[in-house]
């Protein structure tokens, strides 16, 4: 030692003496001494420990990491941190070990009663004490590393709260802080090597200076040393495993030490990325995570995501025997290696991983897969994920509206301006090479709001009333800005209007719901009402009435249709189309229910028949074996809209009654019976071979003769009075004779069972659905918008399917049509549309004096269908009967061919269609 040295040596003995710390030794250990500068240029004492650590049995006690100890502070906004007094001699040595710390000087032997640092198993002790102390605080207020204290708050209120419990348990545990080392009460703070920040962590630009200025590595020892400290930073470095592999190259055995000029290129994007390294936002702890992963010839890289914002950065490099993976492994590989870096964030949540490999959408369907693939789809299974096409890279441009200066990485300032003009800002002066690392958008809003407030009555009366010493929250930021707490005020008028119209139509918003946008703007700006404003203004935009999807329960209460008196007198008839066309030509199915037995009818036939083939049928199948029937309920298919079955009808005496338009929950007993008979259908086919309709007739009798939980009993017993005859149940039913009066009472008290048991099942019906739905009622001459997704054929913007918005209109209501439909005015392009729609179809229109209407043209589909409305009178001709004569008209339709005319009654025709007889 020099003389400076001596005299330090010296100096600090007495003082650790005068401290109690040491004492003089006769101990046979003896570890030399030797002197560091600091930072301050002073110097420090440290003994080398070497000889005892290498004998020291280790404890293995775990050191939290760094990374994760910053994922817990979440949406913290306010910081302190505290620094122990030369914390490890806070804590006593056991007196069997004193010996052990013993060292060696010029001006004697002495040994520790308190923990010198240097020791292997310092850290490891006193991270356990820290622990210990502050068990119940952390990850909840408190982060430990070692002798660092965080106390971390989302508000001042709180922190203030949080420092008290803190500074109180170090007070009852007797372990001193250094007050100069500590800082309080601060929105930002340096913190292991990095700046912790209410936007996120970011990297301490003192840590980094020497990167600036730090020399060409001239041997692998000096390489070593720069990956070092550029690895300590480098989840804030995208690719930095792809950027290194030059310079971790030559760090291998087998390699000889050649500086090249990629060599050169990637020290120097090195170092630039770690000076110009960007604010990487903290996780929420909800919402779920976005990945964008990718893998090349040299590495894996992966970025985590999350509500628009990076957190972090990860990627290393390929080791040998990934090599010679193919392509479509090597992209996996990246996804398990996301997965496994970030599965402390990951599991439990919901995860979208963008991949540019297209194969990877089918990882977990294709059918030949080695054990490898077989390991990894094992710990895919573990995590609720999915996997999606993502040509291209992510997107790396920072949140340049922060209120906050963000620091952009991207390699050149033309890329820069590039990002900035798609985000519609344009930078109208010249900036320096070093201006690009701190480069800050401010908006002129805020001016203009700090010169409105100067005119708010309110918030002036507000402010005069916290100087007189009230309690108001309003206070007077630096800049001159009244703030409520930490948000802005907004005064009334247009500058609200104009945030919520910034924060709800912009193109950086996209038209969020009225509770993400009010959370958002909470954020930023405050004033009386703001909650209740917003859902006003987002209740009345326009473009939300028509694209977005409702989340209520269903609109309209069930209205159960009631229960037939008798057999056979009220159907209900649907068709089964689309159907393998078979050799006798058919391709369809007719169901023909009847409501009260449930007994069905299934009848074959071909899809373009006439209606007059259809009629043949339904008089020869099911009029001639079950009588003329009361009403039919069906919906507006145009075989049963066509006025030749509207006039066969209407001459048998039956009603016919239709479904509102695209509402198929009216006819829900054919709906249900449908999917039975296709079910049936299928088993046929798979059990029996043969075409479709060799099976109907067994599927008839099958379903006929199968129970049905409605009524209690099979539909042929509720028909016929008994159980049906067949080979499953042949000795159960046996002979039966029955006289006249018995056969008469059975049956009606059949009836009466079937109408009791119908009555239960829709009450018990009603009282389930009820519970899903609401009530919603209009008065006429309010306006609706008619919903899409039923009207398939409709179709505006020129784009089908899932961009098509979901509402049309608004259309004026006209009248109420029963308890829950209602009859809209509808434009000429839907004319031929059946013009009454299910309350479930609609939604309130709410009107405001800026909205401009755009009644877009409205394509009619194939698909849609059209009632048929009269087009001309072709001929006239007299019905004589014996006591009065009826004219009637022969009228052509629209949609038909002119063999398809009808004769119809001349006084219906001009009351229902005036237009035909000018």
């Amino acid at each position: 030692m020099n003389k400076e040295e001596l005299v330090e040596l010296n100096k600090q003995i007495k003082e650790l003496l005068s401290k109690g710390f040491i004492q003089p030794s006769a101990s046979p250990w003896g570890a030399p001494v030797l002197f560091v500068k600091k930072k301050d240029s002073t110097l420090r004492l440290v003994i080398d420990y070497r000889a005892l650590n290498e004998v020291t049995i280790k404890n293995k006690y775990p050191l939290p990491r760094i990374d994760q100890l910053f994922d817990q502070l979440g949406e913290a906004r306010v910081f302190s941190k505290i620094d122990l007094r030369s914390g490890y001699h806070q804590v006593k040595v056991k007196k069997e070990d004193i010996p052990k710390t013993a060292f060696r000087t010029r001006y004697g032997h002495y040994e520790f009663l308190v923990m010198p640092f240097g020791l292997t198993n310092a850290p490891a002790i006193f991270m356990d004490l820290m622990n210990r102390v502050f068990y119940q605080y952390l990850d909840k207020f408190v982060i430990v590393f070692i002798d660092d204290i965080l106390v971390y708050s989302k508000s001042e209120e709180e922190h203030e709260r949080h420092l008290r419990i803190v500074l109180q348990t170090l007070r009852e545990e007797q372990l001193y802080a250094k007050l100069s080392k500590c800082e309080f009460w601060l929105d930002q703070i340096p913190f292991l090597g990095h700046i912790v920040s209410g936007e996120g962590i970011s990297v301490d630009p003192k840590k980094v200076e020497a990167v600036k200025s730090w020399p060409t590595p001239k041997s692998v020892a000096e390489i070593r040393s720069f990956l070092g400290l550029a690895g300590y930073y480098r989840r804030f470095v995208e690719n930095f495993s792809r950027i290194a592999e030059p310079l971790t190259r030559l760090t291998r055995k087998e390699e000889k030490f050649n500086w090249t000029e990629k060599c050169q290129a990637a020290f120097d994007e090195l170092k630039e990325r770690l000076i110009t390294a960007p604010i990487l936002a903290l996780p929420s702890g909800s919402g779920g995570y976005e990945i964008y992963s990718d893998a090349s010839g040299k590495g894996l890289g992966c970025v985590l995501m999350q509500h628009g914002r990076v957190i972090a950065y990860a990627s290393r490099q390929l080791k040998t025997h990934e090599r010679n993976y193919p392509t479509h492994d090597l992209e996996l590989a990246a996804v398990v290696f996301a997965l496994k870096l970030w599965r402390h964030y990951l599991y439990g949540e919901r995860i979208k991983i963008y991949t540019d490999h297209k194969s990877l959408k089918y990882v977990f369907t294709q059918k030949e897969i080695d054990m490898r693939q077989r390991r990894w789809l094992e710990l895919l299974k573990d995590f609720d994920m999915e996997l999606t096409y993502h040509p291209g890279k992510a997107n790396k441009v920072a949140d340049a509206l922060s209120r906050r200066p963000e620091a952009f990485f991207m390699n050149t300032p033309k890329e820069i301006l590039e990002d900035l003009r798609k985000m519609g800002i344009e930078v109208i002066r010249p900036l320096t090479e070093g201006m690009w690392q701190n480069l800050q958008v401010q908006s002129s809003l805020i001016d203009r709001i700090k010169e409105a407030q100067q005119n708010d009555s309110k918030l002036q009366k507000m402010w005069k009333q916290t100087e007189e010493g009230l309690q108001t929250g309003i206070r007077k930021h630096p800049d001159g800005s009244l703030r409520f707490g930490d948000r802005l005020c907004v005064p009334s008028g247009d500058l609200r209007t104009e945030v919520m119209s910034e924060a709800h139509n912009s193109q950086y918003s996209i038209h969020p719901g009225s509770t993400k946008m009010y959370k958002d703007l909470r954020q930023t700006f405050w004033w009386h009402g703001m909650k209740r404003e917003v859902a006003r203004f987002v209740s009345r935009c326009l473009v939300c009435q028509q694209v977005k999807a409702e989340h209520q329960r269903t609109a309209g209460l069930l209205q159960p249709l009631p229960i037939p008196e008798w057999k056979w007198e009220h159907l209900t008839m649907d068709f089964v189309t689309g159907l393998p066309r078979t050799q006798r030509g058919n391709n369809a199915i007719w169901v023909i229910v009847d409501r009260l037995t449930k007994s069905a009818r299934f009848l074959p036939f071909q899809v373009g028949q006439s209606t007059e083939v259809l009629a043949e049928m339904y008089m020869r199948q099911i009029v001639s074996q079950h009588g003329v029937p009361v009403s039919i309920v069906s919906d507006r298919d145009t075989r049963f809209t066509s006025h030749f079955w509207k006039s066969l009808q209407e001459n048998l005496g039956t009603k016919l009654k239709f479904s509102s338009a695209y509402h198929p929950q009216t006819d829900g007993q054919s709906e249900r019976t449908i999917q039975t008979l296709e079910d049936m259908l299928r088993a046929c086919t798979l059990d029996f071979r043969g075409a479709w309709d060799d099976h109907l007739h067994l599927v008839e009798f099958s379903y006929n003769n199968s129970y049905h939980d409605s009524i209690k009993m099979a539909p042929f017993e509720a028909l016929y009075g008994r159980k049906c005859r067949s080979p499953v149940c042949w000795t159960d039913v046996g002979e039966r004779q029955l006289l006249g009066p018995e056969l008469v009472t059975q049956t009606v008290d059949i009836v009466k069972a079937i109408r009791s048991h119908l009555q239960a099942a829709q009450d018990r019906q009603k009282m389930w659905a009820d519970k899903h739905r609401r009530i919603l009622e209009f008065q006429p001459g309010e306006h609706v918008f008619l919903k899409i997704s039923p009207t398939k054929g409709t179709i505006r913007f020129g784009t089908r399917g899932k961009l098509s918005p979901r509402y049309i209109g608004p259309f004026d209501i006209l009248e109420k049509v029963g308890n829950v439909s209602y009859r809209l005015a509808l434009p000429p392009a839907l004319e031929g549309v059946h013009n009454v729609f299910h309350v479930s179809q609609l939604r309130r229109y709410v009107p405001d004096t800026s909205h401009i209407l755009d009644h877009s043209e409205i394509t009619i589909g194939p698909t849609l269908r059209i009632e048929q409305r009269p087009v001309g009178i072709l001929d006239r001709r007299d019905k004589i009967l014996r006591n009065r004569v009826i004219p009637l008209v022969r009228v052509a339709w629209s949609r038909d061919s002119p063999g398809d005319s009808t004769w119809e009654k001349e006084e219906d025709m001009r009351r229902q269609y005036p237009y035909l007889f000018p």
